[in-house]
């Protein structure tokens, strides 16, 4: 990207508004307190793109929890399609050996970074691991995920803002957009 950045006229249209974000993320919230009510629960956050999800979502649970995180690099040649190849670039701080695991997500699209993740961390032996992803993009799945609690089924389009990024830009806008498809595609 060369020159200044307009992030929001590089948008096409608003998908999911700030405030429709903020509602499910309290209803997300209230569903994950009831279900581990009594509990302690860990949430691990896969960086960088579900920081502010998982921010929102902590503050609307209100049973103890613990945060961690997690950075992973999956994008391969080019910068909107995965490669399928996985490296851990950050790795949990804590055990979760005998812990409630809530792995919390941006974006679920062909679900090979996230099905590698949930391998990875049973693998250290957490108690319980259920998924939690702001964003379910089916239509691109390649592999069958089981998500727990879902914020938003969304049609196979672009999308940045509310963490998620195009060339590490867009991540501070407050709703979910799709990006014009020139800005991605060198037309713009």
């Amino acid at each position: 990207m060369s020159g200044p950045v307009d992030l929001k006229a590089d948008v096409a249209e608003i998908l999911v508004s700030e405030e429709a974000i903020q509602e499910r993320v309290r209803e997300l919230g209230q569903r994950i307190s009831d279900d581990y009510r009594g509990r302690n629960l860990t949430l691990v956050s896969v960086l960088k793109g579900s920081l502010p999800f998982m921010a929102d979502l902590m503050r609307a649970i209100d049973v103890p929890v613990r945060i961690d995180l997690m950075e992973v690099s999956s994008y391969g040649g080019t910068a909107t399609e995965s490669s399928g190849l996985v490296r851990i670039l950050k790795d949990l701080s804590a055990s979760i050996a005998d812990e409630d695991v809530l792995l919390v997500e941006d974006i679920i699209d062909t679900g090979l970074t996230l099905n590698y993740l949930i391998r990875y961390l049973r693998g250290k032996n957490p108690a319980s691991l259920r998924i939690c992803t702001l964003l379910d993009k089916p239509a691109r799945r390649l592999v069958d995920i089981p998500v727990d609690y879902t914020g938003f089924t969304i049609e196979d389009r672009f999308v940045v803002g509310y963490g998620l990024d195009y060339g590490e830009l867009y991540r501070n806008l407050r709703f979910v957009g799709v990006l014009r498809p020139e800005v991605y595609s060198g037309g713009g």
